[in-house]
């Protein structure tokens, strides 16, 4: 494994990662689409979003995702197993978000960050369905709530770790070739949509 540093809303830093592991390695067999944002540490409620925050999660949640895939896409071409996972969350599932028995339907609403991931799935699924032919598998995960900062200020007793939460990426990356396309997954399988 190699880190390179990039900013996934700044273009030219794509692009330089881009080129970076082309020059050196020549091409890509594993992208995780990582990165993301809350926008704030309370709710935000639809009635009274701040547009602003809300697009830019849906820069760094969604549009990002879209501009570093497709950056990478040439360097995955190459691979002969290349696989792409899209790190979503639980709270993109519509069917949990709506299902009175379970608790996420009892969460406040929020007009950014659980849109943008619900958008990530229907993005994972586009993609998979375009990247099908080439080989390339496309999957979404959600890592489950895991002691990092971007869940300490939930006050919620956390206790997996990153690498529990980890776990289904790893899964997602080294599926073989007759492994799902567009799918989203947990530890326990398949997440309703």
């Amino acid at each position: 494994m190699h880190a390179i540093m990039l900013d996934i809303t700044d273009a030219a830093t794509i692009e330089a990662a881009a080129d970076r592991i082309g020059d050196r390695f020549g091409r890509l067999d594993v992208l995780v689409n990582n990165a993301g944002i809350s926008g704030s540490s309370g709710p935000t409620a639809p009635a009274t979003a701040d547009l602003d925050l809300v697009r830019r999660v849906f820069e760094t949640n969604f549009f990002g995702v879209i501009a570093v895939t497709n950056a990478m896409l040439p360097l995955l071409s190459r691979s002969a197993a290349a696989r792409i996972v899209n790190v979503s969350s639980g709270i993109g599932s519509l069917a949990r978000m709506t299902d009175p028995e379970h608790y996420m339907s009892r969460l406040a609403g929020h007009a950014a960050y659980p849109p943008s991931k619900t958008a990530l799935n229907a993005l994972s699924v586009q993609y998979a369905k375009d990247l099908r032919e080439r080989g390339i598998l496309v999957n979404a995960c959600t890592p489950g709530p895991c002691a990092t900062d971007f869940t300490r200020h939930l006050g919620l007793p956390v206790t997996r770790t990153a690498d529990d939460g980890a776990a289904i990426m790893v899964r997602l990356a080294t599926l073989g070739a007759d492994g799902p396309t567009g799918g989203f997954f947990d530890d326990d399988g398949v997440v309703p949509w």
